[in-house]
């Protein structure tokens, strides 16, 4: 039985499903995708901010679910603000490195201990301009959850090696998602690391084969290539067969670590999804393939290069329209009377104070 049917079985009739939509196309995308980077590029990144704006309005603007919209609510000021402060940073962080280290590590050191709190702002500004049916969303994450999550989880992954990677998503899983609020209704998620883990054993045994078939196959090709090279440094062949042996070792590790990345990433979103429920009753499903979703971001990477990024707006519209596509939200009774209940608690939100959080954004 595929994971979709088991997050799916005992819902009864009394929920109203509704599929997500993307009505994007890859011409209009294009459009605004090829202005946003000629004005970025002529401004010197000025109009950066203007760019990201235009880009979200388009995509949550063409994302629908029960015939109500997104839409997406950020000022270029607030982003452009958080912008120049960015850049003023990394500028004092030089000049500190160059002219007084210590004072230039002591900055890096804050920056770090600073970096839960930017994403947790982050994370709350990015709810707040987001909108459904011009209801907003709000985010209440703090500190040490943000911490925990982005932080504390990536490392104890690291540290065993992937083992502890479920864990870890987990953690992400329920920080993002529990302290999510559409309405001023709550948003939870309870994963289970029974079927965090279930997503985890193919990814876990591909990257151990990657490993394996690398080291017997293009490590000693490598190693051969280096030795012909040590003792005729003056052929030719022998450079052009060391570069082929090194290009063909780093096309191995991008095809495995995209395959792995694309299983994974697609199977967690599939378990927190469907893990998820908005008010207590209504749920939120995922079902994508997870092959489909690794051949799709691959073939787009591969367009996407070949093409000089010219096809990155094709790429982004296909990523979209699929996801869209394999995301279902359950409504337990009938859509209008449960969301004409639920009013508009993020409007009253002040503009001084979302300036201020889009400077965690641009961090």
């Amino acid at each position: 039985m595929a994971y979709s049917d088991q997050v799916q079985f005992g819902r009864d009739d009394r929920y109203s499903r509704h599929r997500f939509t993307f009505s994007g196309t890859a011409k209009e995308y294009f459009g605004i995708w090829i202005v946003n980077v000629l004005l970025t590029i002529i401004t010197l990144g000025i109009y950066y901010a203007w760019a990201k704006v235009r880009r979200n309005r388009y995509m949550y603007g063409n994302t629908a679910l029960a015939d109500g919209r997104f839409d997406y609510h950020a000022r270029p000021k607030q982003i452009l603000i958080g912008q120049i402060i960015v850049i003023g940073f990394i500028i004092l962080y030089n000049v500190l490195l160059t002219f007084a280290p210590a004072l230039g590590i002591i900055l890096a050191v804050i920056f770090v201990i600073a970096m839960p709190w930017l994403i947790a702002r982050g994370l709350r500004f990015n709810a707040r301009v987001t909108s459904y049916r011009n209801v907003r969303f709000d985010f209440t994450g703090r500190y040490w959850g943000a911490a925990k999550a982005f932080f504390l989880g990536p490392v104890i992954a690291a540290i065993t090696l992937g083992i502890c990677a479920p864990i870890a998503s987990r953690w992400m899983l329920r920080y993002t998602f529990r302290n999510l609020l559409y309405g001023g209704r709550p948003v939870k998620t309870e994963p289970t690391l029974g079927d965090l883990y279930g997503i985890w054993w193919l990814p876990a045994l591909l990257t151990i084969g990657g490993w394996v078939l690398i080291a017997v196959l293009i490590f000693p090709m490598l190693t051969s290539q280096i030795q012909t090279l040590t003792e005729n440094a003056s052929g030719a062949e022998s450079i052009f067969g060391n570069m082929a042996t090194v290009v063909l070792l780093y096309f191995s590790l991008f095809v495995v670590g995209s395959i792995v990345q694309g299983l994974y990433s697609a199977g967690v979103r599939n378990v927190g999804f469907s893990a998820t429920t908005f008010d207590g009753r209504h749920y939120l499903l995922s079902d994508m393939p997870r092959w489909q979703f690794v051949w799709i971001v691959i073939s787009n990477l591969i367009v996407t290069i070949a093409t000089l990024g010219l096809m990155r707006p094709w790429a982004t519209v296909r990523l979209a329209r699929f996801q869209a596509a394999h995301t279902e939200m359950g409504f337990d009774g009938e859509i209008g009377e449960i969301l004409s209940t639920i009013k508009d608690t993020g409007s009253a939100v002040g503009a001084e104070f979302m300036d201020i959080e889009g400077i965690a954004v641009a961090f």
